[in-house]
């Protein structure tokens, strides 16, 4: 495949949304698609612009092999389409909004994927998901202990790319200003 396929992770609260927003009017003129994720969750007017689906579409593109790259997590069922491949081989650049868990299984289907972690301090995530108020005060324990094991896995990965690290703990600009050099670049400022 001809593109890069940049597959960015990181905590709820982190802003992934947010930058990935940001960074798809950036792209206008770049030969990069940000792809939408294909999820079992309703949209909102404030979250993540994604495809939503039932359960049972979900599982009805599952079984037609419609996803490229799928996970599960905090019981929700996450894709990405098959699409990403398409445009890959014509030589343009995704961009994906994956799961720091699923990270090693997207690795075995495209090795030459560039890992980015977006993250931010935990006390700014912290915030930042008792803001958003989709989940409780125990699911936000919760999360904010996954992301240290899962921040020290995805970045410890021994094959493929080193993980570039955005630490989004200013301005949505100056976060997007790294991750646009990541991806139009392919600088990687920081790594983990």
């Amino acid at each position: 495949m001809a593109g890069t396929l940049f597959y960015l992770m990181g905590p709820s609260g982190a802003g992934k949304d947010t930058l990935l927003h940001t960074l798809r009017n950036r792209l206008e003129k770049q030969s990069v698609i940000v792809a939408h994720r294909y999820i079992t969750r309703p949209p909102s007017a404030t979250g993540e612009n994604h495809v939503a689906l039932s359960h049972k579409e979900f599982h009805t593109f599952l079984l037609s092999n419609s996803f490229a790259l799928h996970w599960h997590s905090h019981n929700t069922n996450y894709g990405i389409g098959i699409e990403i491949n398409n445009w890959l081989t014509q030589n343009i650049s995704v961009v994906i909004n994956g799961s720091r868990a699923y990270l090693p299984q997207a690795r075995e289907l495209y090795p030459d994927l560039q890992p980015v972690l977006i993250t931010a301090p935990e006390d700014v995530i912290e915030e930042r998901l008792h803001k958003r108020k989709r989940e409780s005060k125990a699911e936000i324990v919760d999360r904010l202990r996954q992301n240290t094991l899962l921040n020290s896995t995805c970045t410890h990965y021994s094959q493929g790319k080193k993980t570039a690290v955005v630490i989004n703990d200013t301005t949505v600009e100056a976060a997007v200003d790294e991750l646009e050099a990541i991806i139009c670049k392919e600088e990687l400022p920081r790594t983990a």
